[in-house]
C-alpha cells in the first residue's frame, strides 16, 4: 500500500486527489496540508511513501516545503504538481530534492502512474528532459553545495571509481541506461548495478537528483 500525503492550497484539488487515490487498491491518503509548513510537520509525522506538492502555496511555498522533506533524509518522495508545463519553480523543485513533476491537466491514470513510479524510487520525468529543463535554468537556480568546485575536488565524487564517474558524467548527459549500455560496451544489468552504486555513493535520491549532481560537481557544463 502506497501512502500519500497531499499538500494544496485548494480544498476542492485536495478533495479530487483524494477521491481518486482512494479509488485504488494500492494507495491511500494519510493526511492532507493546505500549506508548506503543514506539509512538513506532517511529512515528519506521517512518513508517506509520497508528497503530492504543490508549489504556490500561503507562506512556506512548495519548493521549500520540498527542500525540508528532501533535508530530512526519511524516505518519503516528492512529486511536484505544478500548473505550467514549463514554470521554472518546478525546476526549483527537482534541484530542492523532487523525484518529479507533473502539470495539473494531466489525466487521471498519469498521475497515478507517477506516484506509483515515485514511490518505487523512479523519477517521473525522463533524464533527457531534465538536463534541458537545466540547461535552460541553471543559471537562475539556486546553487548546490560543491557548485565552486570541480568535478575531482567534490567529496560527494571522491568514493567513485572512474568507471562509476564516467557513467555519472553520461547521466548527467541525458544518456539512458539502454544508451550507456550500447555506446559504453556493457551489458544492461551491469549498467544498472553501476547507477545503483552511484546513487548509493554520493547519496542522491534517484536518477534526477544524479542529473543534478553531474551539473553542480561540473562534471556536465550547460550546452
Amino acid at each position: 500500500m502506497t501512502t500519500v500525503l497531499i499538500a494544496d492550497d485548494q480544498p476542492l484539488q485536495r478533495f479530487g486527489s483524494r477521491m481518486l487515490l482512494e479509488s485504488q487498491d494500492d494507495m491511500t491518503v494519510v493526511g492532507e496540508a493546505p500549506n508548506g509548513s503543514e506539509a512538513v510537520r506532517l511529512a515528519a509525522e506521517l512518513r508517506p511513501d509520497v508528497v503530492l506538492m504543490d508549489i504556490r502555496m500561503p507562506g512556506l511555498d512548495g519548493i521549500e516545503a520540498t527542500r525540508r522533506i528532501a533535508a530530512a533524509g526519511d524516505r518519503t518522495r516528492i512529486l511536484i504538481v505544478t500548473t505550467f508545463d514549463l514554470d521554472e519553480y518546478a525546476y526549483a523543485g527537482l534541484r530542492a530534492g523532487a523525484s518529479g513533476f507533473l502539470v495539473k491537466d494531466a489525466q487521471p491514470e498519469e498521475l497515478l502512474a507517477g506516484i506509483r513510479a515515485v514511490a518505487t524510487g523512479d523519477a517521473v520525468v525522463a533524464p533527457s528532459l531534465t538536463r534541458r529543463l537545466l540547461d535552460a535554468y541553471v543559471h537562475h537556480l539556486p546553487a548546490g553545495p560543491g557548485t565552486e568546485a570541480g568535478p575531482r575536488e567534490d567529496a560527494r565524487l571522491a568514493s567513485l571509481t572512474d568507471r562509476e564517474r564516467e557513467i555519472l558524467t553520461v547521466i548527467g548527459q541525458g544518456w539512458t541506461n539502454t544508451e550507456i549500455a550500447t555506446r559504453l560496451h556493457l551489458a544492461e544489468s551491469t549498467v544498472k548495478t553501476h547507477v545503483g552504486r552511484i546513487l548509493a555513493k554520493t547519496g542522491s535520491r534517484d536518477r534526477i537528483q544524479a542529473v543534478i549532481l553531474a551539473y553542480d560537481t561540473k562534471l556536465v557544463e550547460p550546452s
